[in-house]
Formats: C-alpha cells, structure tokens, sequence
C-alpha cells in the first residue's frame, strides 16, 4: 500500500482523481481519454501518470492506434486506497448472486464465478495480456511464467480480498477460481486449470497452472511488458 505525506502518490488530489477513474472503468485507457473524462489537459494527466507508475500504481501499455501511430494505455495494477471500496463492492455484490436467497453450494458459486469471469474478460487480441490484466485490475498482482510440460503458472501476489477469505475461505476462493475458470474460457477456450492452491490471504502467493493455452514464452513475456 502506498504511505503516507509526501510518499503517498495519491496525496495529490488529481493522481488520485485519475486512480479513481481507471478504478471505474475496470479496464486500460488511452491518456486522452482518462483526460477527456476529469475535464483536464492531456500534458498534465500524463505527468501525473508518470508519478503513479514510478510508484508502481499503474502500468503503461504501448498499442497500436490509428493510422498505426502507437499510443499510451494505463492500467491499475495494484490495490490503493480508493480502490477497495470498489472491490468490496464488486465481491458483495458477486457473492450475493452466487449464493442466493437459499443458498448454494460450492459448485453453484464456481459455476457462477465462471460466469462472471466471462463477463469480465477484456476483448483483446492478445489473450495471455488480456489474462493478466483481468487478474491485475482486480488487485491480485499477476505474475505469469512458463512451466513444466508445456503449462503457465500464474501466482498471484496479492489478496485484494484477504478479509473475507479470512471469514469464508471455502465460498471465496472457490468464487474466485470460477472467475479464473471463466477468464480462461472467454480467452483460450482450450485451455484448464490443473491445479489450484490457495495460500494464506495475508501473505498471497495462490498459484493456479493452466495447460492447454497454447501461450508460448514469446507471449508470455509480452503480456508482462
């Protein structure tokens, strides 16, 4: 978590406007655009982006834009002080669906985790980038590597939902490996988990395997850049 005064990039009002808003959007935006929504000039909001990704707040992503003139993207990257009203939001409002009036059991709540995971899929070209930024702008700072026979192993270095899983680890966990069940099926239908291993939430590090993504090195290393 950032700290405090003059070492907290969101002391300053517009980072913190513009973490906000990237917050809300749940998805990369181009600089232009988080300018056009908080009313600001685009030189300014770029300086203060620069601030938040020295901080490690935001990632900088370079895509091709029209007429093949490439452009900035920015995308939360991890959990800050705005951010987890909006997460707990979002996890109250997902338990509440998976669970029902009655109730449910675990495998309702997965199979409901694995739709909202397709909902949640960014539409990309790219789907091991896609991956990871789904992951990354819900706070559980992804790190993806190759691993043995051909799979992907993605720990998850954050628990942006530590407090629940605390109080219900069964319900939360298995939510959130239906989401990444369902991520995978929006963006690499063939392939699955193969293992799933919750750590403790305060201390992170949950790692799933996925086969059959058919995700190389190359692009493996592309989504981390």
């Amino acid at each position: 978590m950032p700290g405090h005064g003059s070492d907290d990039p969101l002391a300053q009002p517009t980072r913190a406007r513009i973490v906000e808003e990237l917050d809300a959007l749940g998805r990369p935006a181009a600089t232009h655009e988080i300018a056009a929504a908080l009313g600001l000039h685009v030189n300014g909001v770029r300086r203060h982006l620069g601030r938040l990704r020295r901080a490690g707040v935001v990632e900088r992503r370079v895509v091709q834009g029209e007429r093949g003139r490439p452009r900035d993207e920015w995308v939360l990257v991890r959990p800050v002080a705005s951010v987890p009203a909006r997460q707990y939001r979002d996890l109250s409002r997902w338990l509440a669906r998976a669970i029902g009036e009655s109730g449910a059991s675990l495998g309702a709540v997965e199979a409901t985790g694995r739709e909202i995971g397709r909902e949640l899929a960014p539409r990309r070209a790219r789907p091991a980038a896609a991956f990871r930024e789904a992951l990354a702008a819900l706070g559980f700072e992804p790190r993806l590597e190759r691993g043995a026979g051909r799979t992907v192993r993605c720990e998850l270095c954050n628990c942006p939902y530590a407090a629940s899983v605390r109080e219900r680890p069964e319900v939360v966990c298995t939510l959130h490996r239906g989401i990444t069940s369902g991520l995978l099926e929006a963006l690499a239908p063939a392939a699955r988990l193969t293992r799933w291993e919750p750590h403790d939430p305060d201390r992170a590090g949950c790692v799933a395997v996925i086969a059959g993504a058919g995700w190389d090195a190359r692009e493996i290393k592309e989504a981390l850049a």
